[in-house]
């Protein structure tokens, strides 16, 4: 009987944590939206002192609206497009002032382009800055080269990570609760229930204490990423260039005649010896076989189709002279 009603209370206890955790949600909000009244109300009784000039006309000037907006949690991001005339030294100058205000590179990509002899960079930068500095580096990367691109955004996160601060605190109730019952509890159906949930309640803890860590971080150093792309080398321009072919120079235009003698020369060395091994491969054994045919058909033809020899005097005349013996 006494087991039975310990398990009843065990899972009274667990309901009531079960409505407890739906509840924290609502809680948190409703403490947020009773923090932002009562700062909207002392905010408001401050400007109406501030225009009566009562004693609380000075904090309700400059100095409370930067205490609130200090209070704020803003989470700062900017990107920037810069052309640049050098890559390599407005790239290191940026990682250098970034380290000198507190920061560092997070992330950076490079792309050299390419064309004839000639080459230039482009590439990203990514930034992170504490926040107090952020300006300050948006104005050096805006220096660095002429600007194509600036913007700039804030997120507010306040709301959010009161929202947070709140589940947090409704969880860790909950978890000391569950670990109470489990310390209490004697039979293992029990164990195995309240274990379940301070498992749960325990994996809800870590995963809204990672999202706080990452605002946390994201609003103590903002993001500023710079795109940096170089000027292509200037080509000569065809204002330079003559009119005419005849208004050339002489000594250019031997140069450019050699040149074109070295290129064409060099053109035929280069297809000469790509086509070398092809003749070697195909050309000797086609010749081969066209000789040989040649010469066979050359050989029968000889033989068969060669004409009769003419008769010689000597032979005409011992013909005639054995004929007058016969008679």
């Amino acid at each position: 009987m006494a087991r039975e009603r310990r398990r009843l209370l065990v899972a009274v206890a667990l309901a009531v944590l079960l409505v407890l955790a739906g509840c924290s949600g609502s809680s948190g909000g409703d403490a947020m939206s009773a923090t932002a009244g009562d700062k909207a109300e002392e905010t408001g009784a401050q400007r109406q002192d501030a225009s009566k000039g009562g004693p609380n006309a000075d904090s309700a000037g400059g100095g409370s609206a930067n205490f609130q907006a200090s209070q704020r949690a803003l989470i700062r991001t900017g990107t920037v497009v810069v052309e640049v005339d050098d890559y390599d030294a407005v790239r290191r100058n940026l990682s250098r002032e970034t380290r000198r205000r507190g920061g560092f590179v997070s992330d950076s990509t490079e792309q050299v382009n390419t064309w004839g002899n000639q080459s230039w960079s482009s590439g990203k930068l990514v930034l992170r800055v504490p926040k107090d500095n952020f300006s300050a580096l948006v104005s050096q990367a805006k220096q660095s080269g002429e600007v194509r691109e600036a913007s700039t955004s804030t997120r507010d996160v306040t709301k959010k990570l009161v929202d947070i601060e709140a589940r947090l605190k409704n969880l860790q109730a909950q978890r000391e609760k569950l670990r109470t019952l489990y310390d209490e509890a004697n039979d293992t159906e029990t164990v195995l229930e309240v274990q379940e949930r301070l498992s749960e309640v325990q994996s809800e803890i870590e995963q809204l204490e990672a999202q706080r860590k990452s605002l946390n971080r994201q609003v103590a150093y903002s993001t500023l990423t710079v795109r940096l792309e170089e000027r292509p080398p200037k080509t000569k321009s065809t204002d330079d260039a003559p009119s005419a072919w005849y208004e050339t120079g002489l000594l250019s235009a031997f140069a450019s005649s050699a040149h074109g003698v070295v290129v064409v020369t060099r053109g035929l060395a280069v297809g000469l010896a790509y086509a070398l091994p092809y003749v070697l491969a195909f050309g000797i054994p086609v010749v081969g076989v066209v000789a040989l045919w040649r010469r066979r058909k050359s050989g029968s033809s000889t033989g068969e189709d060669r004409p009769d020899a003419p008769e010689s005097p000597q032979s005409r005349n011992a013909g005639d002279s054995s004929d007058e013996d016969d008679d």
